[in-house]
């Protein structure tokens, strides 16, 4: 009964929140695109084993954004399977972004954390996640961003929360009419090895996410460009390598 409260809430909410965009004409912006990707690798830590595609809609207004984005696999599995959603603010001029995401993972291990709507402690497949990120500026073309788990699925042995933390500097640039992002992240935050704990990131203090991502629109006609990503993805804790390809519709 709970969770059938709890359905009702969230899609009451979601009715009132678009009724009200819609009734206020305003000159928001919704869209929607997707990826299909050779696999998926997020922050160093690979998701998928194969190919997915990853749709994601968006409806922003000023520096406010509301947005839902997922990953499933072509199979058809669990295998990459993720639906979140998430609420962000750009400020101070577009140097800032704060959000606020709701991961949530689906498993095949344990049942119960298929249920979308279990936001039990114990049992949830949910993470909520805080990030504030510095966009870089002209002066300083570094871009700084921190993300920690506050609620949910990251967990120790005894169900407690790990807060687990991650770092990551990046870098914009082009060259010969193609768009470079480097990147560099970390996790600042120890497990605790003698519990035999692991963090979300790791199980150490360390870097999981060095590498780079190339981008282009390919013309296809005088009207369509289809966009193309390579990325190739170092996890020096894990010892694993990856170089994804991508393309955006």
């Amino acid at each position: 009964m709970l969770k059938t409260k709890k359905f009702y809430t969230f899609f009451i909410g979601m009715i009132l929140f678009f009724g009200q965009v819609s009734a206020q004409e305003t000159k928001g912006e919704l869209s929607f695109g997707a990826d299909l990707m050779s696999r998926y690798v997020w922050r160093g830590t690979q998701f998928s084993t194969g190919p997915v595609i990853q749709p994601g809609i968006e409806y922003s207004k000023g520096g406010f954004a509301i947005g839902a984005w997922g990953s499933y696999a072509y199979n058809g599995d669990n295998d990459g399977a993720e639906a979140d959603i998430y609420l962000s603010y750009t400020f101070a001029d577009d140097l800032f972004t704060a959000t606020l995401t709701d991961y949530f993972f689906p498993t095949d291990d344990i049942a119960a954390k298929n249920s979308y709507f279990d936001y039990k402690k114990k049992s949830t497949g949910h993470i909520l996640e805080g990030t504030l990120a510095f966009n870089g500026s002209e002066g300083f073309p570094i871009s700084i961003m921190a993300a920690m788990n506050f609620w949910g699925a990251d967990q120790d042995n005894k169900g407690d929360q790990q807060y687990s933390l991650y770092i990551e500097l990046g870098h914009s640039f082009s060259y010969k009419e193609i768009d470079i992002d480097v990147f560099a992240g970390f996790t600042p935050v120890d497990a605790d090895e003698e519990k035999g704990e692991s963090g979300f990131y790791g199980d150490t203090a360390g870097f999981v996410n060095l590498g780079f991502t190339a981008s282009k629109e390919v013309a296809i006609t005088e009207k369509f460009s289809l966009p193309l990503s390579a990325s190739l993805i170092a996890n020096p804790m894990a010892e694993n390598l990856f170089l994804v390809f991508g393309v955006s519709f």
